[in-house]
């Protein structure tokens, strides 16, 4: 059985990354596993008066993500698609690629946001690493499409509510 690794941020692509991965898992006879990865915060500079409790800000993400995931994988499940959650911490990139190579994932398909060069440059691409770095083929899903719609608002989805909030 093939695997599709769609990694999601839970941001207003997620449904269309998840869409995506059900038409490949479909069409190559897969299973989906759908990752999200909570990403440390950025703490600029030196500056002590900005540290959080790490530990008490990722239970909390932990859990908003955890039931955001349940619910993607039973809509999968309802709709007949082989689908599993995997939740984890860390850098994206680095935690996608660990992820793909563990499951020995087939293809990755994952959104992008569009962003600009300077962007990339100044944070990082997560895409972009995963793109330069897996060992599978990439689908990436991207934030515009041709005719200037967002990919979320194809065939009347809405965007994905992060955790913590109501849909």
């Amino acid at each position: 059985m093939k695997t599709i690794l769609a990694p999601v941020d839970f941001s207003a692509i997620t449904p269309a990354v998840i869409e995506r991965a059900t038409e490949l898992g479909r069409a190559v006879g897969g299973r989906v596993v759908i990752l999200h990865v909570a990403a440390p915060p950025i703490i600029p500079g030196d500056n002590t008066a900005m540290v959080v409790d790490l530990s008490r800000m990722y239970a909390k993400e932990a859990a908003g993500a955890s039931t955001h995931l349940s619910r993607l994988k039973s809509q999968l499940h309802e709709r007949g698609m082989d689908a599993e959650t995997i939740a984890t911490a860390g850098m994206p990139a680095a935690q996608i690629l660990e992820q793909a190579q563990k499951l020995c994932a087939d293809y990755i398909v994952m959104g992008s946001h569009g962003h600009g060069a300077i962007y990339d440059l100044l944070i990082g691409g997560t895409t972009h690493a995963v793109l330069n770095k897996a060992g599978c083929p990439v689908v990436v899903v991207p934030a515009l499409l041709r005719d200037g719609s967002h990919a979320h608002a194809r065939k009347g989805r809405r965007p994905a509510a992060k955790p913590g909030q109501s849909s």
